[in-house]
């Protein structure tokens, strides 16, 4: 092709681009009302508090003014050695910025905790009518750190925009969303985005439940309103990952809804408590306990005297559902216990060895948790291979029992493990107690193998109770066929 037939070419190229690209281009959304629409209701919220700085150690200089008061350079010493001699602490003053969005005409404000957190001073800088600001001292009604959340009170003269949570539950992955904050100290800053994924957890805390965007979100942007096309706040901006671009994490509004009437009413939040530890169901579990999905939660231990053991549960039950709303997993238990009030009663739907039951918990206030433990070693008795499994078991004795510091002298303790075997990949160890194999008391290696061939071989996997260094978890071993 000649180079006059590939010039000829070229607008032809051109108006097909534009003519495909068109259609596009003209479904993209047009932020500019809502982001004027929005915008006022959007604060930005300043604090100041002071903190002490340690001072590395300075060597001593000598005040040889010290008698001559009326001497400036007597002055300068007794400041330095006011604040740098021999590493005394000296107080500094550390401001900070953030965002926040109103939520009601009256003036209560939303917001992030760490944003207000250890503040000595607030301030909640508005815009009015004109587009000034206006400054006003804010209070702070309640905080809550396990979610994140502070509602904030400003006293104003008239009546304030205020921006409405949406209903979470008609987020989708996908759609258009508009951030509005104040990153860098920058006041009103729009950004836009879609919504990346739902439901992560990025710090391995149960309450984690975040929505994932990639609206840019940086420092100064948390408390700030995340929106969706009808200028509803679906989430609150929170977190980034600082190693990655794009990614923002923000509080759904379910949650803000939940926690934020919660503190306006009674200034703290109160959370249900079951008092039991739990794990997830694993593909590998459900399949040993007969289960047809690997969904709920698995109670692992039951604590005594709390609200659980009272009402009947027991170890090896997996909660289905509470109240009827479905658990997916271990975390969505605590968070949907966690959100319940302290005293009423909840409707467990439980899975026990191949039913399905209804036990009704009355729930106590979530304060601590248990702590486990410290390790210690035991001893080795008269072995029993199995081979199949890559695994040696011996009945537990008194000697072995108290070196390991178990006080019933119950179980089958593992006194080897072959490499790359079934064991060994159910990340089982020397020195643990099996105690139940499928949520049945094992005591010999007789029983063990029993239940081995009656039910692991037939169901490809079996579930194993152990104690390992006085901490009882849940083993699950999937048989090679």
């Amino acid at each position: 092709m000649t180079f006059r037939n590939r010039l000829f070419l070229l607008p032809i190229f051109v108006l097909v681009f534009t003519l495909t690209t068109l259609p596009a281009m003209a479904d993209l959304p047009n932020f500019t009302k809502l982001a004027k629409e929005a915008g006022p209701a959007v604060v930005n919220i300043s604090t100041q508090k002071t903190i002490t700085v340690p001072r590395k150690n300075q060597p001593e200089i000598p005040n040889f003014f010290e008698n001559d008061p009326r001497s400036p350079l007597n002055d300068f010493f007794k400041q330095f050695e006011r604040y740098f001699r021999n590493g005394r602490p000296r107080p500094e003053t550390e401001r900070s910025l953030g965002s926040g969005f109103i939520i009601s005409s009256d003036g209560f404000i939303a917001t992030n905790n760490h944003v207000v957190e250890g503040a000595d001073e607030i301030k909640v800088n508005i815009l009015d009518e004109n587009g000034d600001y206006e400054s006003y001292d804010a209070k702070v009604i309640g905080t809550d750190k396990l979610t994140d959340l502070a509602l904030l009170k400003i006293d104003a003269k008239r009546e304030l925009p205020t921006l409405k949570l949406a209903d979470f539950s008609e987020v989708e992955v996908g759609q258009w969303v508009l951030a509005i904050g104040n990153p860098f100290g920058l006041d009103h800053t729009v950004t836009s985005g879609i919504v990346s994924a739902l439901g992560r957890n990025i710090s391995n805390n149960p309450y984690d439940n975040f929505l994932q965007t990639d609206a840019s979100i940086n420092p100064g942007n948390s408390g700030g309103p995340l929106l969706n096309l009808k200028g509803e706040v679906i989430a609150i901006n929170t977190a980034i990952i600082a190693r990655g671009q794009g990614i923002g994490f923000a509080i759904p509004s379910s949650i803000v809804k939940d926690i934020i009437n919660k503190l306006k009413t009674d200034k703290k939040i109160r959370r249900g408590w079951l008092g039991v530890s739990i794990t997830n169901v694993d593909p590998n579990m459900a399949q040993a306990l007969g289960l047809d999905e690997s969904e709920g939660a698995f109670i692992a231990q039951v604590v005594q005297g709390q609200p659980a053991a009272a009402a009947g549960l027991l170890e090896g039950d997996i909660i289905l559902k509470v109240n009827g709303d479905k658990v997916a997993d271990a975390s969505e238990l605590i968070r949907i216990v966690s959100s319940l009030t302290p005293g009423s009663t909840a409707k467990f739907t439980v899975y026990r060895k191949d039913k399905t039951i209804t036990v009704k918990v009355k729930l106590g206030e979530r304060d601590s948790e248990d702590q486990q433990q410290a390790p210690q070693k035991g001893s080795k008795p008269t072995n029993s291979d199995i081979k199949e499994l890559g695994l040696t078991l011996a009945p537990l004795d008194v000697k072995t029992a108290q070196a390991l510091g178990i006080k019933d002298i119950k179980g089958l303790l593992i006194t080897n493990i072959a490499q790359d075997s079934v064991a060994a990949r159910a990340e089982l160890r020397a020195g643990d107690v099996i105690l139940e194999a499928n949520l049945t008391p094992v005591n010999s290696v007789k029983e063990f193998l029993n239940i081995l061939k009656t039910q692991g071989e037939k169901r490809g996997a079996m579930l194993l109770k152990v104690v390992r260094q006085q901490q009882v978890m849940f083993r699950t071993m999937t048989l090679e066929k």
